[in-house]
């Protein structure tokens, strides 16, 4: 019977199904943030919402029954776990709040899609290198601001006033949100300011930003690799299953063929 449910769970039929339904939760979520769809139709999008919320429950009970101990293995299924419970917290009162959390349910379609799955792994396989970026970039910026106010911080006191503010402008500029209005402003009284936003937009943005890319698609293309190598073993294994199978029914029509020749 646990076989049975297991195969149910696996079947591409019932990912679809859980898709759809994931698909069809969030849009009614998004559909309750409009007050004239939520008079006209609210207590439809309250069913439907409930609806799939029990779905949900449901399937990680049937989850927990097939898998046994191997369910609390698999972090997808404590990430759907963790979003679903989110979803059963009390949301009256001072925790009216928590309603907001349901969307979070939409990221359920992670844990289901495999492709997305490789994605979000991949990011976190490179953590651990981009945590060496992050402090080469706050590096970068912390030194910027201190010259940044110590050069500039009398002109244009509202963005280079002083640390906390220089800090937050050169992040302003590393985003590349006004960066040129900032330079011409402070290039207005120093000519030459140019020659430190421009070094800094080149190092923040085209160097610091760019190994941060570099990071995430060397990870994952070492996912994409390991998935490879994994698929081939498989596939390997089951090349070897089927010629044990074919060696077996050899031996055993050989055997049969033997026999009528000794009597």
């Amino acid at each position: 019977m646990r076989e049975r449910v297991h195969d149910v769970l696996e079947s591409r039929g019932f990912q679809r199904f859980i898709i759809t339904l994931i698909l069809v939760n969030a849009a009614t979520l998004g559909l309750e943030t409009s007050p004239r769809i939520v008079a006209s139709y609210g207590p439809l999008l309250t069913v439907i919402d409930h609806v799939a919320l029990y779905i949900f429950v449901a399937e990680l009970l049937v989850k927990v029954y097939a898998y046994r101990w191997e369910f609390l293995r698999d972090p997808w299924n404590l990430f759907d776990t963790a979003v679903v419970g989110v979803s059963l917290l009390p949301s009256t009162g001072s925790l009216s709040v928590l309603r907001a959390l349901r969307v979070l349910r939409a990221l359920r379609l992670i844990s289901v899609v495999p492709s997305l799955r490789k994605v979000v792994t991949a990011l976190l396989t490179a953590v651990p290198g981009m945590s060496s970026i992050v402090v080469l970039l706050t590096l970068v910026l912390y030194v910027a601001a201190v010259m940044s106010t110590k050069l500039y911080g009398t002109t244009a006191p509202q963005y280079f006033g002083d640390l906390p503010t220089s800090l937050f402008t050169l992040f302003q500029m590393m985003t590349g949100d006004a960066w040129s209005d900032i330079t011409r402003e402070v290039m207005d009284h120093h000519p030459t300011a140019w020659v430190f936003f421009v070094g800094f937009m080149l190092v923040c943005t085209f160097v610091v930003l760019n190994l941060f890319i570099a990071v995430v698609v060397s990870a994952m293309e070492e996912e994409h690799t390991e998935a490879a190598v994994h698929a081939s073993e498989d596939a390997g294994a089951a090349v070897l299953k089927e010629l044990a199978d074919l060696r077996a029914e050899l031996r055993e029509l050989r055997d049969r063929l033997s026999g009528p020749e000794d009597r």
